[in-house]
């Protein structure tokens, strides 16, 4: 069975750094306790990095990889994800959310 890599770019109304930091450390505190999580990542975005192909309307990036689609369907109706979502959700201008088997 394939592994699920689910990968989410939030765009901030306030891309201060302390907003962004906020947003890392939640994901960290909320996002890492599902079972099934082979992989997990969060950070801000390489603000160097700006060549022509490199997508900058983001601030924050979130990478994680589920052993299976069982284990990412199970952590979407998670209490800690809803927590997640619920105490951040006002601070997103844009969510971007890209699945897929690899």
């Amino acid at each position: 069975m394939p592994r699920l890599a689910h990968i989410v770019y939030f765009t901030l109304h306030d891309p201060a750094p302390a907003k962004i930091d906020a947003l890392v450390a939640a994901c960290h505190k909320y996002l890492t306790v599902q079972p099934g999580i082979v992989f997990f990542g969060a950070g801000p975005c390489v603000s160097d990095l700006d060549r022509p192909v490199n997508d900058r309307e983001w601030h924050v990036g979130l990478h994680v990889i589920f052993e299976s689609r069982q284990h990412h369907d199970d952590y979407q109706v998670d209490p800690t994800h809803k927590i997640f979502i619920d105490e951040n959700k006002a601070t997103w201008a844009k969510v971007r959310v890209f699945d897929a088997y690899i």
